[in-house]
This record gives C-alpha cells, structure tokens and sequence, in this order.
C-alpha cells in the first residue's frame, strides 16, 4: 500500500527482530509496504548495501555520497554504476548541510554535489537531494548545473524554497518531522504543496514519527507519516498513499 522513498537498510536497528535482517524484511512487507527506496550515503559501503538488499526485489537503491560523508565522486564512473544496474534509481543522496560542516568543507561539499548533478544527468536519472543550513547555496548549484529531475528529501524548509524547488523541477518528500509538534510551519508548508509533488518517507534509522519519537525508525512507520500528511489535506490514508504511489513512480520509472 505503502512507498517508503528514503531509507537507509543497512542502518536500521535489528535488536527487536534478533539481529535478523530477513525477519525485519517479512514484517516490514507485511506492514503494507509495496516497495522501498534504500538510499546510499557513501560509495565505500555501497556495495555491502546492495548486497544486502539484493534478495529483495522490491526494494530499489541509491548510490551516491552524502554532503558529509568523506571521499569524491568521478561523475562519468558514477553514470555508468547508475546504468548499469536496473535497481539503481537515483543519483544521490548528495546535497550540501552546512549545520555541522566547518566553513572550509564548504567548497568539497559543493564540488561533490556537482559532480553527482553531472552524473545525474548523464545517467538520465533523479537526484536524492539533502540540504540542511544551505538553502541559498543548494538552489543556486541546482540552477547552475541545469539539474532536470529529482527530490528535496527530508523536506523542513520554508515555503519560499519550496516553491523554487518546485519551480526546477522537484519533489518535495515529507519524514516524520511533519509529525511533531514543533513543526507547525512545515505542515502549513506541507498543505501547499502540489498533489502531484508529494512524496513521503522514513528516512529511518532516523526521526522515527510521533508516537515512536525518540526511538529508532522503521519503514513500516511511514504509515504515520502518510497519516500526517492526509489528515492535512484532507485526503483519505488509502487516497494519499495511491497518489504518493503514482508519484514514486513518476519520478523513478519502474526498471524495464
């Protein structure tokens, strides 16, 4: 019933399932997930990622590099990782988050997105974009490097960036921040968005939604954002979760 469009598996607590990952696996399916997006954050631990997910076809993957995690990208060898796996959907996630970073990582983050931008394009597929503390400096290296498709993930901004991000192309993907109770701007954000921009997400281990606030998340939670989201727009859960669906696959065409 379910897409969960931003997750990180190989992050994800096992300690309730026994450490088991196929058993956290079966009840997550049965949680009424149709498909999840399992999202890269760096190039060294990618492949353990993959093979992880592997056995699990419906369960789709990233590759890319994270704003703050270390190494650099070869935009043509990253194109070509992208092409040729049918499981591959986006570039990313990628971006900038100047919260943590010291002023002088600022140029290494903003080369490294570029150069995902570039691999982006040349693989013909969407970006997976973080920005935290770099709302000006995201949308400019957007803009400049003629980025055609993709995700503002995580979504927290005002609704100014929201509706330039909009305005290039993007999505816009709500987590289970929209749930608490600090976020009253980002629901009145969330109410204005296009129907057929809305995407929603996890981003688990990370920001489990209200009521598991505090605790490490899990992609079955995306119910709760769905839930959020609807009750918002004033959708039904089963209305919401088909165009959020349609969406999905709008923006990450189904392998051939």
């Amino acid at each position: 019933m379910f897409i969960d469009s931003h997750c990180h598996l190989d992050r994800v607590d096992l300690k309730p399932y026994g450490g088991d990952f196929s058993r956290f696996m079966g009840e997550t399916r049965a949680s009424g997930l149709d498909h999840l997006l399992c999202v890269a954050i760096d190039l060294e631990s990618y492949p353990k990622m993959r093979a992880l997910v592997d056995p699990y076809p419906w369960v789709f993957v990233s590759i890319g590099l994270h704003p703050n995690e270390s190494g650099e990208v070869d935009a043509d060898e990253l194109a070509v990782r992208a092409q040729a796996d049918a499981r591959i959907l986006a570039i990313g996630e990628t971006g900038l988050d100047y919260y943590r970073c010291e002023e002088s990582d600022r140029p290494r983050q903003r080369e490294q997105f570029r150069r995902q931008i570039a691999a982006a394009r040349q693989a013909n597929k969407p970006l997976i974009v973080h920005t935290r503390a770099a709302r000006e400096d995201t949308l400019r290296i957007l803009r400049e490097e003629g980025a055609e498709q993709g995700v503002l993930h995580c979504f927290t901004e005002t609704w100014e960036m929201a509706r330039q991000g909009l305005d290039l192309g993007f999505y816009l993907s709500f987590s289970g921040i929209l749930s608490f109770r600090n976020a009253a701007e980002l629901r009145e954000v969330a109410k204005r968005v296009p129907l057929d921009r809305l995407l929603i997400e996890t981003d688990s281990p990370y920001l489990a939604p209200v009521p598991y606030r505090g605790k490490p998340n899990e992609p079955k939670y995306v119910r709760q954002v769905a839930e959020c989201l609807a009750a918002l727009r004033g959708l039904s859960l089963e209305a919401l979760a088909e165009i959020t669906r349609e969406n999905f696959f709008r923006l990450f065409p189904r392998p051939a």
